[in-house]
């Protein structure tokens, strides 16, 4: 996990930045006032979250930013936004977008804004769902830079400034390897929630056929194999020898949970085993031990452990000491 804050009124300073941390673009503005830029970002190295506050009109022009972007302002406006030889668009507080393809570039101007910028490697969403079938798989891309509704686009805001909140920002949080995947999915399964793509979410009538008993036996051994190691849907999938649809409709049909709700359910019991064994005098806490099983929401931890187990984790470790 990686922070940095920038904060400077250089123009020539300021691009330089935005070079370094984003990719090649060029930054200008037609006014002699203030210019000045702050920049707070939190990140591991598949996502970051970046707060930007601009208070003057910056023109920029961005080469391919490789990741998938999204930005969601809050004060001020984003105006004349246009992927390379595309009409421009405006943005105002409020609204939740998409910038542009990671092999896109795209141009337009801040307007005296407050915003808030959050990246992911692309890769994350083939790990949560997968196209249409073909010779050659396709990745699952974005084909909209607009929300379905304005209430996907508040739940995929919530589940950012959790993640930035209550992960990133928490350099021990954000080091447990479980936690980073677990919340990397999450953040990729929001996107396409909220976002068109082409990502194919039904199974097809081949993975109907392929969701039978052995491809869940092959499944859940994956899982319960590598319980301890960060686990995607694709990955199961590919242990099974299926697709990821086939996959979730076999739990689905067999289980009537999915390969995630599975995976939550047996490292549940690992931390279950845990705190019953644990020793207070080390230092042992219900949120350390959640953390290392790949639970990083305290509250949803606490309600998964008592719906399971009836009790309170920290009665369990109370117990335990």
């Amino acid at each position: 996990m990686n922070t940095l804050e920038f904060d400077s009124d250089d123009l020539e300073r300021t691009e330089e930045f935005f070079n370094r941390v984003y990719t090649r673009m060029r930054i200008g503005s037609g006014t002699s006032d203030s210019t000045t830029v702050r920049v707070r970002r939190v990140a591991t190295e598949s996502v970051s979250v970046d707060e930007l506050d601009v208070d003057f009109d910056m023109d920029y022009s961005v080469t391919p930013l490789g990741r998938i972007c999204l930005c969601r302002v809050h004060e001020g406006s984003i105006r004349d936004h246009a992927l390379a030889g595309g009409e421009g668009t405006s943005f105002a507080p409020g609204d939740m977008v998409s910038f542009a393809p990671p092999d896109v570039p795209y141009s337009g101007r801040i307007c005296s804004a407050r915003y808030n910028v959050t990246m992911l490697r692309p890769e994350l969403l083939s790990q949560v769902a997968a196209t249409a079938e073909q010779r050659a798989p396709q990745p699952v891309r974005l084909t909209g830079h607009r929300p379905y509704s304005e209430s996907a686009a508040r739940r995929l805001s919530s589940t950012i400034l959790y993640l930035r909140d209550h992960v990133l920002a928490d350099p021990g949080t954000a080091a447990q390897p479980l936690v980073a995947a677990t919340a990397e999915q999450h953040l990729a399964a929001g996107v396409l929630a909220a976002f068109p793509s082409t990502a194919l979410t039904e199974p097809t009538a081949s993975d109907r056929n392929d969701a039978h008993p052995a491809t869940l036996r092959r499944a859940t051994a994956h899982i319960d194999d590598h319980v301890d190691q960060p686990l995607t849907v694709a990955d199961i999938a590919a242990a099974a020898h299926v697709t990821v649809r086939a996959v979730q409709y076999a739990f689905r049909r067999h289980l009537d949970t999915t390969p995630l709700g599975y995976l939550r359910q047996v490292r549940l019991a690992y931390a279950h085993r845990e705190l019953a064994a644990a020793d207070r005098t080390t230092g042992a806490t219900v949120t350390g031990i959640a953390a290392r099983w790949g639970f990083y929401h305290p509250g949803r931890f606490a309600a998964l452990y008592r719906g399971a187990y009836g009790r309170p984790p920290r009665q369990t470790l109370d117990e335990a000491a």
